[in-house]
């Protein structure tokens, strides 16, 4: 396939330069300064055969790039082609099976097939080679995916870190094929790859690669099978394959997608006499009582093909007073009814309308429902919604269809419809009015919109699971999800289907339903994501409040697209959409929404430090919810404005916004709200030099964290607790948190975190004299904060990055990293942190010798924290200011500073500088 890709742009490369040399000609043909040498003269002479000849390049050009293109094959009808992914249509997400289906026991020989890869398999593992990709092609109905799954099984000993089987759908009637970054993010999920730590973005391409170089990494040194079905075109599945050498990675295809590099398995139409053992086993018959030549004939009606014969067997089995010269007779006239389709379709056809015109008319009507599903799979609730029946009644329904051999069975009681059977149910369905299409998407978005009411229930903080589901779903049957666990297991098993039939709705125009389940989506997404998927979902629903004129409906999709645009660090993007979701808000007079996306964009303001429009923003929420008598809601705003107020240094502020943050939250029994405040207040009693309280605080919240299995906001608060071990001198203990805390932040693929993480650890790494290491560590955190924005971040690392610069003598990178420092935290207003790099090149001046310098830094500093109340920089500046007089003026001048920096550092704790600054004294009273 690569030398057929390299022969089209060889061609197209050399059919260009012919092109140009002859519109040349042509152009130059009435100059009287250029002329052409040789032969190329004579027809510079004569354009008009010039014009000739590039007509003939031309068309040659078009036949051989038309002969190369392998989106066609002779005598076939046009392929489905992977759907450009450019963001315009609802999101979808591709179903993968963390273990394979179930072998069938339609399985018929394949020996020769099955001996040429075991043997393929076995070669290349015992001479240490790279497994070549086996692409299985065949028509359809061939059984392509029964011998892929049934190698699977054969070879999974061979596998033993693990097996995936994924549905590309490259030729399921109603549904687009997958794209490959949806299918990588389902893949990466399945694999145990944090969903935070999946890339995303704006620029497909890009995503694309970077979540197939992830994957390749991920299945680096492993030996995995990979089973990727129906795929449409190489290009659909190419970057879904492995990089290491150990994995297998099977394709099935109704095209011929490979050429040399890849080893081709052709799967043909069963032998005559394999197809006949096939039929007389299936049937449940003695082989003595069937007459062979009537099934010969049977066997060939229906082309030989597997699925063709199981269902033909079938019949037979479910009607004992049948004979074979019975189901003959009744196959010819299904023929007979079937009579404009091709010879070979016809064949298959006819089977399945024999199968289906021997089902009870309710039996069938349940089987033209399936046809309208635009899911992938399905259990007996979404059964139940399709087929307006009962629970129990869809199961006794899918069960008889199962064992027709109409649907195949999935593990966890799900059901599928083989690609063939789908367009032959939707061919039944399409016969009917077509409203009955319209009313079975409906019915099963109402069920979903119940079922995803109740899972909410168990994810969202505050219970708010979305907007509530239409009255008409209280009749709908849902399976019963008890616990966070279930709810999210359920969600994601769910989330290719319901976005299927979000893409549906859409379709139909179904405005209202699309509105409703992006909203009952987005919770799980906001948590579960890919983002990129979130995106292209709520784009959709806002696209679709457009077109009802929803106000309300619109803002809210604009809120939750500003989210998870802010989950994304993309902060222009949110800010746009939360600006607007404010004003239709306030257009449609929903001060509770205008609420919501105002407490939204105040973060994103404090995020982008415009800590004036933050203030503004959350301070206006807050008046809202109180207007509304919202608890929740204040508490949220109280805590964000905390938040703003502890950035500007405000920390009495600080203080008081997020105390009674965290007596609501009590109050109102928000776990997480309450630990997350308890947090934030120790980070603030930390700076305001309050250790043992900090402690106490941040041990309060992580205890809550815990209780919740909440790893991530476990890691924040041991981050913040080695944070005080530090400046307390225990810089052991800190080294053990900031390390479990870089453990969990690796493991949930948290990048920011593990950035926080990393930056402590170059602070002790400087503080224990190993100022390279902390170098490169802090090098490292900085590369990470510029990639993810994060401005806070960046100024911390500059300024520790300047410190451990100046202490291997890098006079001038310590400088400038402080320069670039401040320059950050100026404009972020933190004034504190202004004071710690202020105190930080003081510091660096003074040992250079330069102590007028150094102690009007150290005076700034000083000027700086007293201001906000900082008494950690207070006391170092304080020292500094002492250090440089005692050297510059003697012993007299430095004493006051020196002791009042003693009786601060005293008060906080600090006992290494108190030690330090005493001994100094001493020796001079000495």
């Amino acid at each position: 396939m690569r030398s057929r890709r390299g022969a089209t742009v060889a061609l197209v490369a050399g059919g260009g330069a012919v092109t140009t040399m002859l519109v040349g000609l042509v152009t130059n043909a009435v100059s009287a300064q250029s002329h052409w040498p040789s032969w190329l003269g004579w027809l510079q002479a004569h354009p008009w055969l010039s014009f000739v000849m590039l007509g003939v390049v031309t068309a040659g050009l078009t036949a051989l790039l038309a002969a190369l293109d392998d989106h066609r094959t002779p005598g076939r009808s046009p392929e489905p082609t992977v759907r450009p992914d450019d963001g315009s249509g609802p999101p979808g997400a591709a179903l993968v099976l963390r273990s394979l289906p179930r072998d069938t026991t339609a399985f018929t020989d394949r020996s020769a097939e099955l001996e040429l890869l075991v043997s393929s398999v076995r070669a290349s593992q015992e001479n240490d080679e790279a497994l070549p990709v086996h692409v299985i092609d065949g028509m359809p109905g061939v059984g392509k995916t029964t011998f892929a799954v049934h190698a699977g099984h054969v070879l999974s000993e061979r596998f033993p870190d693990g097996q995936l089987f994924v549905n590309l759908n490259g030729h399921t009637t109603g549904r687009s094929p997958v794209q490959a970054t949806e299918a990588l993010a389902s893949l990466l999920t399945a694999a145990g790859v944090p969903t935070q730590q999946i890339p995303v973005g704006d620029d497909v391409g890009a995503i694309t690669e970077a979540r197939a170089a992830m994957w390749r990494s991920r299945l680096a040194g492993k030996k995995a099978l990979l089973i990727l079905d129906n795929a449409a075109s190489y290009r659909q599945f190419e970057p879904l394959l492995p990089g290491g050498s150990g994995c297998l990675v099977l394709v099935t295809s109704r095209k011929r997608l490979a050429v040399h590099e890849e080893v081709v398995l052709p799967v043909e139409a069963l032998p005559p006499d394999h197809a006949v053992d096939l039929f007389v086993r299936l049937s449940g018959r003695p082989a003595d009582t069937l007459d062979r030549d009537v099934i010969e004939e049977l066997v060939r009606l229906c082309g030989y093909l597997p699925l063709g014969v199981s269902l033909l067997a079938a019949r037979l089995r479910h009607h004992p007073s049948w004979s074979v010269e019975d189901l003959r007779e009744r196959l010819v006239a299904a023929r007979g009814r079937l009579g404009e389709l091709r010879a070979g379709e016809r064949g298959v056809a006819a089977t399945f309308d024999l199968s289906y015109r021997d089902l009870a008319p309710e039996r069938q009507r349940f089987f033209q429902s399936l046809g309208f599903y635009p899911g992938t799979d399905l259990d007996a609730y979404v059964g139940a919604a399709l087929g307006a029946v009962s629970r129990a009644g869809a199961r006794q329904q899918l069960d008889a269809l199962y064992d027709a051999h109409l649907i195949d069975e999935h593990p966890g009681s799900r059901y599928r419809l083989h690609d063939l059977l789908r367009d032959y149910a939707r061919g039944l369905a399409d016969e009917g009015d077509s409203m009955d299409h319209v009313q079975a998407v409906q019915r099963v978005c109402t069920y979903y919109l119940a079922a995803l009411a109740v899972a909410n229930g168990h994810i969202v903080r505050d219970g708010a699971g979305g907007p509530p589901p239409p009255d008409s779903a209280s009749q709908m049957e849902i399976p019963a999800v008890e616990s966070r666990t279930a709810a999210l297991g359920w969600l994601e098993n769910e989330r290719p289907n319901v976005l299927a039939c979000i893409r549906e709705a859409n379709g139909l125009a179904l405005h209202d339903l699309v509105i409703r389940l992006a909203a009952a989506m987005a919770p799980f997404l906001r948590q579960a994501g890919p983002w990129d998927q979130a995106v292209g979902l709520h784009r959709t629903a806002a696209e679709a409040a457009r077109h009802t004129g929803d106000q309300r409906a619109l803002a809210g999709a604009l809120t939750e697209l500003g989210v998870v645009r802010r989950f994304m660090a993309a902060y222009p993007e949110a800010t746009e959409a939360l600006n607007e979701a404010v004003t239709q808000y306030e257009a449609a007079g929903d001060r509770r929404g205008k609420a919501d996306a105002l407490n939204q964009a105040g973060i994103v303001w404090y995020l982008t430090a415009d800590n004036d429009a933050g203030a503004r923003a959350q301070t206006e929420a807050l008046a809202l919810y109180r207007e509304l008598g919202d608890r929740h809601g204040q508490a949220n705003s109280l805590a964000d404005l905390g938040m703003v107020r502890r950035q500007t240094s405000r920390f009495d502020a600080s203080i008081e916004a997020q105390s009674e943050a965290l007596s609501i939250y009590r109050e109102l029994g928000d776990r997480y709200g309450e630990a997350n405040s308890l947090r934030d207040l120790g980070i603030v009693h930390c700076l305001m030099g309050e250790y043992a309280l900090a402690t106490q605080r941040q041990r309060e919240a992580f205890d809550i964290y815990k209780e919740l299995d909440d790893r991530a906001h476990q890691a924040y608060a041991l981050n913040e607790l080695g944070v005080v071990r530090r400046l307390t001198g225990d810089l052991d203990g800190a080294r053990d948190a900031h390390t479990q805390a870089l453990e969990h932040y690796t493991d949930l693929g948290d990048r920011f975190g593990r950035a926080n993480s990393i930056r402590h650890l170059g602070v002790l790494d400087r503080l224990s004299g190993d100022a390279p290491t902390a170098i490169r560590v802090l090098e490292e955190a900085l590369e990470t904060y510029r990639d993810l924005g994060s401005r806070g971040g960046e100024a911390a690392s500059l300024s520790e990055l300047g410190v451990a610069r100046g202490l291997v003598g890098e006079q001038d990178g310590a400088v400038e990293t402080f320069r670039q420092s401040l320059e950050i935290l100026r404009e972020l207003g933190d004034r504190c942190g202004e004071a710690e790099v202020l105190n930080h090149w003081g510091a660096l001046l003074r040992r250079s010798g330069d102590l007028a310098a150094g102690r009007g830094r150290f005076e700034q500093a000083l000027r700086l924290a007293r201001d906000v109340r900082c008494p950690l920089e207070t006391a170092r500046a304080l020292e500094g200011i002492g250090r440089c007089d005692w050297t510059v003026d003697g012993p007299a001048r430095a004493e006051g500073p020196l002791r009042e920096a003693v009786t601060v550092y005293r008060q906080l704790g600090v006992s290494a500088s108190v030690d330090d600054i005493e001994r100094l004294l001493v020796s001079q009273a000495g």
